[in-house]
């Protein structure tokens, strides 16, 4: 069976990580049987990063290079029908949610100060002191470097608001009234979609970014019929 390794569920979600959330879901969609094993650590991953699955012995790291390889291994049911077009469309439209809107995000949970208050009682509360105390901190001036090489880091909290409220727009300009990001029937993109939209709809803290969301029905529907139909409430 296939073993994915990620972080624990948080916020009542399936995962707080948009990447590790976008695995289950795919697995979910494409009917693979698999489990989750407790303790998960990103010290052991292949990459140094969650998620990443191990198949049988082989482990395979990335979100998409995992699911390029579950493909592979298993056959391609979801995106079987999608022309060229729509492909390189909803891929293009992936790289909005991975590369542009995910650092808008991280930057309203780790470092705006309602979004580390959420953050740091969810991950760190049940570490003991001085753990507790230090951690969060040192997670946190990690991932603020990071943002400032990657270049989101460098604009202001307002500026950042903006790049991730215009994303979320585009995404349901794009959406429009199709149930599914390519239409009619949901494929492989639905799966990262789906977990980087509902990581802003429904996981704390408010923010202008969730507030734009949350102004679209189509996004907040869509999550609703995303979550019914692969985790059964």
């Amino acid at each position: 069976m296939i073993k994915l390794y990620q972080f624990a569920p948080a916020f009542g979600l399936p995962n707080a990580s948009p990447f590790c959330m976008k695995v289950e879901t795919y697995l979910r969609m494409a009917g693979l049987p698999y489990e989750c094993p407790r303790g998960a650590s990103h010290f052991k991953a292949p990459k140094g990063k969650l998620p990443y699955i191990d198949d049988n012995g082989k482990l395979v790291s990335d979100s998409s290079f995992i699911i390029d390889y579950l493909k592979a291994t298993y056959g391609d049911k979801l995106d079987a029908a999608l022309t060229a077009e729509q492909a390189a469309t909803a891929r293009a439209y992936q790289k909005l949610l991975e590369e542009d809107l995910y650092w808008a995000v991280l930057y309203t949970r780790w470092i705006d100060a309602a979004g580390f208050t959420f953050v740091r009682n969810e991950f760190f509360a049940r570490l003991a002191p001085p753990l507790r105390w230090i951690l969060p901190h040192l997670a946190r001036r990690g991932l603020r470097r990071q943002m400032h090489a990657q270049g989101m880091g460098r604009h202001s909290r307002d500026e950042i608001m903006q790049i991730g409220c215009r994303d979320v727009a585009a995404l349901a300009v794009f959406l429009g009234a199709k149930p599914y990001i390519s239409g009619g029937q949901p494929t492989s993109f639905d799966a990262g979609s789906y977990a980087f939209l509902a990581n802003i709809v429904w996981a704390p803290p408010d923010n202008p970014i969730r507030q734009e969301a949350l102004k679209h029905a189509n996004l907040v529907a869509y999550c609703e019929r995303m979550k019914a139909r692969y985790y059964g409430n």
